[in-house]
């Protein structure tokens, strides 16, 4: 293991610095400058550490953002960066801002609404409550898991969601029988429906407020859409998803045990803070899906729960250690490799240089689905997206008008971000895979199985609605 990850990081050390010192004309790109040059370098650099996962994601996105500072900005080494002769450089502000972009702070109200209803209880009582009108049938109460899990996967992390879906499978478990394929079919619906469920929301799942950035940013394509335009044919989407799911589960893994008593045990802290808890999620749900009447956007909603949490003693100094950080890392590296390309002018030049306008809209779509499709069921969904979206947005940039015909740069986009949550075959895929698998009731051959089946479907399924969505002007 040792030995395989020394050779992977010579592998690293040689592409990047062989792009860093080849002779600019290479690149067939005219007028490239010493700058743009590293920002490739870097960008190869990036691709092949987020494939080979030598380090954790985050940790890969951290140097990302040094080396740009150092190398390619106006606060970079005197002797590489002077402009008159490396070029246009970057600001070294708007590298660092990439940390705190509207994106980020997205991430983070979800973060806290997210450790908010935990620590008050509210996700148990609300799972009590859902979960309460399927009845005892063991299929209904399959589906009912995957409906809770799936609805609470759009506006929590998906990882918490999955974590908290299994123990209250605990005593399901133990009621069926180990020789039957029940325990199979439930333990495979909990990541199946939160990984269908995080298509649901922009908060859902980072690909998909990574595609909203992009589509979004008034210096990108600036197209404006709202929470609740995603929201209106996206979770159809994912209602349409899991009930295919559940069928399938149905068949592939039948219940020899017709009826369960279900059980979650815990309880909802009563009180003022809890009162608050949820008249804050209320409220911050409404005011998202409400976002083109109110004018407040996506973004400064997301800040509303953190600030009422953090001024009523809700969310505490100690709770904030529990915000994923890395997932944060992560997106930031990736938008700062976005900011590089189109900063210092690389975009502008890759689009002279490859005659995007020339190539077939629905080929552009198929790949970048299937790319992107493939990358994730290997690598992290985020790292996928964050490498993909600034490239997609050049190419559709380039093709301009012509991607009207499959419905504009939103469908390839947001395709792209379906294709990641479609992306769910092996354990290491996401990690509600990994948890479930951590179970030891699921073979890999069945989560394969289910994953190859659930992945076709929804990208069919998914790009087939964005067409219709732009038909009808949703988006």
């Amino acid at each position: 293991m040792f030995k395989k990850k020394n050779l992977g990081f010579l592998l690293v050390a040689i592409v990047f610095l062989v792009l860093w010192f080849l002779p600019s004309e290479v690149f067939g790109m005219d007028g490239l400058t010493q700058v743009q040059q590293r920002i490739i370098a870097i960008f190869a650099y990036a691709t092949l550490m987020w494939v080979l996962e030598l380090v954790p994601a985050w940790a890969t996105s951290v140097s990302i953002m040094v080396l740009l500072l150092l190398c390619a900005s106006d606060s970079g080494f005197k002797w590489m960066c002077d402009p008159s002769i490396a070029g246009q450089l970057l600001s070294y502000k708007q590298v660092m801002a990439s940390f705190a972009d509207p994106v980020v702070m997205l991430f983070i109200g979800g973060f806290v609404l997210a450790i908010a209803t935990t620590k008050t209880g509210l996700d148990v009582h609300l799972a009590r409550v859902l979960l309460t009108p399927f009845g005892k049938k063991s299929e209904n109460i399959l589906l009912g898991f995957m409906l809770v899990t799936a609805l609470f996967s759009m506006f929590i992390s998906n990882t918490a969601t999955t974590a908290m879906m299994l123990t209250f499978l605990g005593p399901v478990f133990k009621q069926l029988p180990e020789a039957g394929k029940g325990r199979i079919a439930m333990a495979l619906s909990v990541p199946i429906a939160a990984n269908i469920g995080g298509m649901g929301t922009p908060i859902g799942t980072p690909p998909n407020t990574i595609a909203l950035k992009y589509l979004n940013d008034p210096e990108s394509l600036n197209l404006g859409i709202g929470f609740g335009q995603w929201m209106l044919f996206m979770v159809p989407l994912v209602i349409i998803l899991i009930l295919i799911a559940w069928t399938v589960l149905k068949k592939l893994f039948p219940f020899s045990q017709k009826t369960i008593e279900l059980k979650i045990d815990g309880e909802m802290k009563r009180g003022v803070q809890t009162t608050l808890v949820i008249v804050t999620l209320i409220v911050t749900i409404l005011l998202w899906m409400l976002d083109t009447l109110t004018g407040i956007n996506t973004y400064t909603v997301a800040l509303i729960p953190f600030a009422v949490f953090a001024m009523a003693g809700i969310v505490t100094k100690k709770d904030l250690e529990e915000i994923n950080w890395s997932v944060i890392w992560m997106v930031a590296g990736g938008f700062a490799l976005g900011y590089a390309m189109n900063g210092s002018g690389l975009a502008a030049l890759f689009i002279r240089a490859i005659p995007f306008g020339e190539f077939s809209p629905v080929l552009i779509l198929i790949l970048s689905g299937l790319i992107c499709y493939i990358l994730s069921n290997l690598i992290s969904h985020s790292a996928t997206a964050a490498l993909l979206m600034p490239i997609l947005v050049v190419v559709c940039t380039a093709m301009g008008d012509k991607l009207s015909v499959i419905g504009g740069p939103s469908t390839v986009l947001i395709g792209v971000a379906i294709a990641s949550s479609s992306a769910m075959i092996l354990p290491i895929s996401t990690p509600p895979n990994a948890l479930a698998y951590a179970t030891n009731l699921i073979q890999q051959k069945d989560m394969a199985k289910m994953g190859v089946i659930m992945g076709i479907t929804s990208i069919i399924l998914g790009y087939l609605i964005l067409v219709v969505a732009r038909a009808l002007n949703i988006i």
